[in-house]
């Protein structure tokens, strides 16, 4: 976008946090032309994570991930967000450092990049101050991006205008599985006693099976896996119902067995006459059935043990995983019921919500839900409908699992039902049939390399999609 004339409305724009999310939220805004009062505490009050007084502060890796935008979504919404004149993309390229086919940064270079320009914008003012409980009325047009790590107050001051059970303050998180890399040959559809429920046809769940010696060797991995410690501002926040696995494990070798990976109710499809010695069920995450959760798999094993030892289990060999499971501080609201389209607060529209704290993971997933909530903000105050990016695009996609492409459980509902996620393919709408075509002069053409040629599809047609998006929304 470029900067408008000052014909525009002259209320500004409130944003509340400048990390990540709320920096591109102003930037976007203000370029369209919108006075923005950015909100940060941080120079008041630090928080136990943060160590600089920085705005986009990077708190863990300075890695940015994968920046192939051709066959990977991560780099696709690298892509957008450039194409889209994000502040914390040219940042993130200036101060590039070495790092493969990442895309990482000198975090100090970085942050001193996004304050500069920020501070230095004639349409933004930077304020350091905490703000305590919910913005007043009278701010008008506000977007709230203040991240996991929202302070006290704030949080309470949402929890009071969206119910007590609409705020998480900790991930419960089971690892995600592309439902086309999980063996079908092996595993089979039935929910268990072949209950139909709700919605339900008794076949919605993908399970497979285990036999006692597959079973111990799962536990002995387990009860070796190398597990990651909590941060000391994390507490240990185990409750009934979300025990990482691991744990569940060390506590008897059949707890297992008699909790998420019960047998019960299940017959093998493929080979019936036998009944295996534990079972692990997958169920369907979101609304296009592209990925599938693992049920009760919540973990705090490192992301490497997690892949190895999850691929100890049959079906499971070649599994791609959307996410790797988690149990972590990470305040968010329940978006899919509260939020509209537009990231708008149903119950107050006058708030829109950006970033980590609308369930998405990742720096470049919280800056491209920022990016997008400064671009609505800044159409709404122009007199204009937001105009949303389509579903094939990486942004249209993340945008769509936050306000409502997950499934609600009936046996985990409420918040626990939906998830913070990061962008992947799985979150795309599949390519149109026959989209997929055997290269000529290819004798075999299945796997890996069919694997390759769908992302590059899909890849390639959110580009051109989000190009036509941004050039049909100026």
């Amino acid at each position: 976008m470029t900067q408008a004339s000052s014909s525009h409305s002259s209320s500004p724009l409130h944003v509340i946090g400048g990390g990540l999310a709320g920096s591109e939220a102003a930037w976007q805004a203000a370029e369209a032309g919108i006075p923005v009062i950015l909100h940060e505490m941080r120079g008041v009050r630090g928080t136990d994570a943060h160590k600089t007084d920085g705005l986009a502060e990077l708190v863990c890796s300075n890695s940015f991930r994968s920046d192939d935008a051709t066959a990977n979504a991560v780099g696709v919404i690298h892509a957008e967000m450039r194409l889209a004149g994000s502040l914390i993309m040219a940042c993130a390229d200036k101060h590039q450092v070495p790092a493969g086919g990442a895309l990482a940064v000198d975090r100090d270079g970085f942050s001193e990049a996004v304050t500069a320009a920020l501070d230095n914008h004639p349409l933004i003012t930077v304020v350091r101050e905490e703000i305590q409980g919910l913005p007043p009325a009278e701010w008008g047009n506000t977007i709230i991006a203040t991240g996991p790590l929202t302070s006290a107050a704030l949080a309470d001051g949402i929890r009071g205008e969206t119910g007590e059970d609409a705020l998480a303050f900790f991930d419960a998180i089971a690892p995600i599985v592309h439902r086309d890399s999980i063996d079908m040959s092996v595993c089979w559809y039935q929910s268990r006693y072949d209950k139909v429920g709700p919605g339900g046809t008794g076949k919605d769940y993908i399970n497979c099976p285990l036999d006692q010696q597959q079973y111990n060797a799962f536990i002995d991995a387990l009860i070796a896996g190398d597990a990651v410690g909590f941060k000391e501002w994390e507490g240990t926040p185990y409750f009934d119902g979300c025990l990482p696995i691991e744990v569940m494990a060390e506590r008897g070798r059949e707890t297992l067995r008699h909790g998420p990976m019960k047998p019960m109710g299940l017959t093998n499809a493929h080979n019936p006459t036998v009944k295996p010695y534990a079972i692990v069920q997958l169920r369907q995450d979101n609304a296009l059935g592209t990925l599938y959760n693992m049920v009760g798999f919540q973990t705090k094993l490192r992301y490497g043990a997690q892949a190895e030892i999850f691929r100890m289990i049959p079906g499971l060999e070649n599994a791609e995983f959307a996410r790797l499971g988690g149990l972590h501080r990470n305040t968010y609201i329940n978006s899919p019921i509260l939020l509209d389209p537009s990231l708008r607060l149903k119950s107050r529209p006058s708030l829109r919500f950006a970033g980590q704290i609308t369930g998405c993971e990742g720096y470049v997933e919280s800056a491209s839900i920022g990016l997008l909530a400064g671009r609505f903000a800044a159409q709404e105050m122009r007199g204009r409908e937001p105009t949303l990016p389509p579903a094939t695009t990486a942004l249209g996609a993340l945008l769509n699992h936050i306000t409502g492409g997950h499934l609600v459980s009936d046996d985990e509902p409420g918040k626990r039902s939906f998830q913070p996620m990061n962008i992947n393919f799985g979150l795309f709408p599949e390519l149109e049939p026959g989209s997929i075509v055997k290269p000529e002069g290819v004798k075999r053409f299945r796997g890996k390399d069919k694997t390759i040629m769908k992302r590059q599809l899909l890849a390639a047609r959110a580009l051109a999609d989000c190009r036509n998006w941004l050039e049909n929304s100026k």
